[in-house]
């Protein structure tokens, strides 16, 4: 337990499913505080950040800037075209800015594999898609071991929970997710897929992580792959793996795995693991962003 109980003043951008629940995980953390939340139209969400005690604005970036100065860590919970507008500002302002969008300005983060002492130092990250904080990891996990050269990930997602920002960026989410399996997983070439499930009742977020690799060893991969998945369930506790990595044939080099993600209930229910695994991986960030600037031991 921490005796200093200062907090770094965080904001939101975008009180929609993503912002909501960022608020709900927010109000546990012994290290943020939620200060501003910045929306375009009056929403439910406005009202849950005014009953939280954070101000609530429609009038944009410029005034979280001019309004709230003391606010270090902004999350983004738009859309990747409304982030594109919106980075410049947060930058010249000096925020430390967690995109959750599509729109990849900053460097991928994805905390079990590459955050660090580096990445706490720069003006912006982006926490790359729900998909991709589920399945790069598996994949960079694999490639330690066994030299990926191909990855193909299909992440089914419950059509119940993909608000209007994930439909508005479907093709943003496909070609980020390649690419972090690529520039963070280490394969060589990759391809995302994603299935927007409308079976009711809804199903949990399912993970398919297909691997083409140099060196077929499976009991080093199974290893290296459970490690992982711990380091994944110290901040997604519902992260767990449906299919451990099997060889799909004796006479071929596919190593299949499924990863199930199931959503701690904050805001959406326990089926929107999508939801859950990018805010808590951006709030995992963030904390250890706060740590740094409050000089606390990582």
């Amino acid at each position: 337990m921490r005796c200093d109980l200062k907090k770094i003043k965080t904001a939101i951008i975008g009180p929609g499913n993503i912002g909501q629940d960022l608020m709900i995980k927010m109000s546990r953390s012994p290290y943020l505080e939620l200060a501003c939340v910045i929306g375009i139209v009056e929403s439910q969400g406005m009202q849950r950040a005014r009953a939280m005690g954070a101000d609530a604005s429609i009038q944009g970036v410029d005034y979280l800037a001019s309004k709230h100065p003391d606010v270090q860590i902004v999350f983004d919970a738009t859309s990747a075209k409304a982030h594109e507008a919106a980075s410049p500002k947060l930058q010249q302002a000096g925020f430390f800015c967690l995109d959750l969008t599509p729109a990849a300005i900053g460097p991928y983060c994805v905390p079990a594999v590459n955050l660090d002492e580096s990445m706490l130092d720069l003006p912006e990250v982006n926490m790359v898609t729900c998909a991709g904080q589920a399945t790069t990891p598996i994949v960079a996990a694999i490639n330690g071991v066994a030299d990926v050269y191909y990855a193909e990930t299909i992440s089914s997602l419950g059509s119940k929970s993909a608000g209007p920002g994930t439909r508005a960026n479907i093709d943003e989410f496909t070609v980020t997710t390649r690419n972090a399996l690529m520039k963070i997983g280490g394969a060589e070439n990759a391809k995302a897929i994603i299935i927007l499930n409308p079976a009711e009742p809804p199903i949990y977020m399912s993970n398919t992580i297909y691997t083409r690799v140099r060196k077929v060893d499976l009991p080093a991969i199974s290893a290296a792959v459970e490690e992982m998945g711990e380091r994944i369930r110290k901040y997604v506790p519902g992260y767990r793996f449906k299919m451990q990595p099997i060889l799909k044939d004796n006479n071929d080099d596919i190593i299949m795995t499924i990863v199930e993600v199931e959503g701690l209930g904050d805001y959406l229910p326990v089926y929107a693991g999508n939801l859950d695994i990018i805010n808590t991986a951006a709030i995992e960030t963030a904390e250890a962003k706060a740590r740094k600037l409050l000089g606390e031991q990582a």
